[in-house]
């Protein structure tokens, strides 16, 4: 098993792990453990060789906790990584990336941000009230490693600013964050649904430029129309 790549979980006591037929095994001696951060780090110590990835699964997530390898090799790469980083050159790709980066984050944020203002689709009336919503939902969920919807490319851009405007309002229109949920599978789904079509019905009235059980979003956004 030392010899091999293979994805372990956490064990019960230190220097331990368990793997995925749930059997004990103890790592070896002279193994060490890379702890989760270092991304460039970790992935060259996973191109390296033998080293055993450690998973640990909450609800439905997936968490890493770091990589076992040979401390050697550990040490060796991360001083050949260092000594890289220590160099002008790379300096300069790294501020290069990050400014790329930056202007993609940028062009996102727009993009994104219209994307949720064709979504409200809100009458002329609340045309306002669209873009500060707009604004509200968008300032949430495209940070990024936010781990939210907007920042997932399974669903399409559309997709991604319905499901961030539900989940905006389920957390600020209605009592979703005081309810007290049953533990049983499948309720949690059930409530989101119900709160979804809550929210979707309060957004056509917005749409329909109805007055009347209107005023939830502006007191949410703190939006007045004079000063709007």
């Amino acid at each position: 098993m030392p010899m091999e790549v293979r994805v372990v979980r956490p064990g019960r006591q230190a220097g331990e792990v368990i793997s995925d037929g749930g059997e004990v095994k103890r790592v070896p001696h002279n193994w060490a453990l890379l702890l989760p951060g270092d991304a460039a780090l970790t992935r060259r110590v996973k191109r390296a060789g033998p080293h055993w990835q450690m998973q640990e699964k909450r609800g439905r997530k997936l968490f890493s906790k770091g990589v076992w390898a040979p401390k050697e090799t550990l040490a060796s790469l991360r001083r050949e990584l260092e000594t890289e980083r220590a160099c002008p050159s790379y300096q300069k790709r790294l501020i290069a990336g990050r400014a790329r980066r930056q202007r993609c984050q940028e062009v996102y944020v727009e993009t994104f941000q219209g994307a949720v203002l064709a979504f409200l689709a809100f009458h002329l009336r609340y045309r306002g009230l669209a873009h500060a919503m707009a604004q509200a939902v968008t300032e949430h969920a495209v940070p990024v490693g936010s781990g939210t919807v907007a920042r997932t490319n399974r669903i399409s851009l559309e997709a991604r600013a319905e499901a961030a405007v539900i989940a905006w309002m389920r957390h600020h229109t209605t009592a979703y964050d005081t309810l007290t949920i049953a533990r049983i599978k499948g309720e949690r789904r059930k409530i989101r649904r119900k709160l979804a079509q809550e929210s979707l019905d309060l957004l056509g009235r917005y749409r329909n430029g109805e007055s009347q059980g209107t005023g939830v979003l502006e007191r949410v956004l703190g939006y007045e129309k004079a000063g709007g």
